[in-house]
This record gives C-alpha cells, structure tokens and sequence, in this order.
C-alpha cells in the first residue's frame, strides 16, 4: 500500500486520539466542577452533562461569506431605506436583523415561521415568483441561487435552474429598483448536490437588463482580506470559493 493510501487512515487516528484527550479532559473538569460546587442552584449531575468539546478556540470562528455578505447587504439597505424589502430565501439571521429598521416580506420554497415585528413569511418559488413585472423596489437572494436545480432542498433536478431563477429575479426588479444578490464566485463549476460557483460575467450575463451598481468580495483566504468593498473584478478569477456580492438596479 502506497503511503498517500495510508494518510486517510492516520488522520482518522490522529483525531481520535484527539478525541480521546478532549474526553478525559471534559471528565476531569466535570468532576473539578462539581466538588467546588458550595451551594444548590443548580443540579450538578453526570446524566445532564452537555459536552462541547470543539469551542477552544484562540479566535472565535464563524463563517466568513455568512457574516460579511450580510453585513454588506444591510449596509446597503441602511443607506438605500427603501419603504419595504422582498428577500427570497436568503439567510434568516439577515432578515432578523434588517427588519430593525425596514419592513421585510420573506419568501422561501420552505417557507420559515419566523413571527417577528416587521416581517412578513410567505412559500415562494424562484421558478414562477409571485410578483408582477417590474414591481419590486427593494429585492435581495443571496447565497440561494447556486442551490436551485441541484435537489439539495428537495427542488427538481435542472441544470438550467439556475439562470431560470436568475431570470425570475431580473423580471421583477422596478425601474429604479434593486437587487442584492451573492453567490459563490471563483473558477466556474459545480459541486453536486450543494452548490455552484460562478465567474464575475456569467452572473452579469444572467442579469442583461439590469447595470452593476457595486461588487464586493469576501476572498477565500482572511489573509486577503474580510469584506473587499468595490473588489476588482479580475480577483475572482483567483478564487475557489470566494463570495461575490453584486449590488445591481434598473436603471429609471
């Protein structure tokens, strides 16, 4: 057996022993614990234990498309204040946030139970939005687009569902409208069954009628920076997963 067959299998020991040493730990610190335990707050038992044995961090990790591309977004909606937003199925933690200050209508192909001052739930599908032409002043969709046709949320399989979708989104944007859309940008592939990444012009050539009002990045390595406002376009090319942010409107 060649010794690249083998790596496999010593990472999977290498974190086992890991593994091993985080239990034994969590186990001394439980019984550490519970002997300076001086009063009756609060029941100390074995059977209740909750272990969280990958939190010990020197920095506190988290998702660097998730945080930057809608802490972009609600910069721009803040600066925009448009009387009311539409988004369409992107991240929830995103339409908690902006309904502090703008009133948000949710559509999602599984729609979220989301009771919350200011937002609005409805089902939606990015196949046959349910909005006239040209109708939406506000509009977003971001990181959903790359998911649709390949049966990861339960959609019907389509190659093509993508620019579908794309087209969908375009048609309902008002003159003089918005659309804040992300997705994963970089050298053109796909990942079956979880995501697309695109180039910087197949997703402008998916959105003829409307004109690129911003791009931002969120680059594949935090050494390149964290949200990359007014990006050069040619860095995409330099990415494997990067997150693109195009802010685009119809113009009036």
């Amino acid at each position: 057996m060649k010794l690249k067959e083998l790596i496999p299998g010593r990472k999977r020991l290498r974190q086992y022993w890991r593994d091993r040493r985080a239990e034994k730990t969590f186990q001394r610190e439980f019984e550490e614990y519970k002997s300076l335990v001086a009063d009756d707050r609060h029941q100390v038992a074995w059977e209740d234990r909750y272990p969280c044995l990958t939190d010990r961090t020197n920095n506190t990790e988290f998702d660097r498309h998730y945080i930057f591309h809608t802490a972009w977004a609600a910069r721009v909606l803040a600066n925009l204040k448009p009387t009311k937003h539409v988004d369409i199925g992107s991240s929830l933690y995103f339409i908690a946030n902006v309904s502090a200050f703008v009133p948000v209508a949710f559509y999602d192909y599984r729609p979220a139970e989301l009771n919350l001052h200011n937002v609005t739930t409805h089902k939606g599908s990015l196949d046959a939005l349910p909005f006239e032409d040209q109708s939406i002043e506000s509009l977003s969709c971001m990181h959903v687009v790359e998911h649709v046709g390949l049966g990861r949320y339960g959609d019907p399989i389509d190659p093509q569902g993508d620019k579908r979708a794309m087209s969908e989104l375009q048609r309902v944007v008002a003159v003089g409208g918005s659309l804040l859309f992300v997705t994963p940008v970089g050298k053109p592939k796909v990942c079956f069954n979880a995501h697309r990444v695109y180039g910087f012009d197949q997703v402008l050539d998916c959105f003829p009628e409307l004109e690129l009002e911003q791009f931002s990045l969120i680059p594949d390595s935090p050494d390149d920076g964290g949200l990359i406002l007014e990006a050069d376009p040619s860095l995409v090319a330099t990415q494997s997963y990067g997150c693109g942010c195009f802010w685009l409107r119809r113009k009036r």
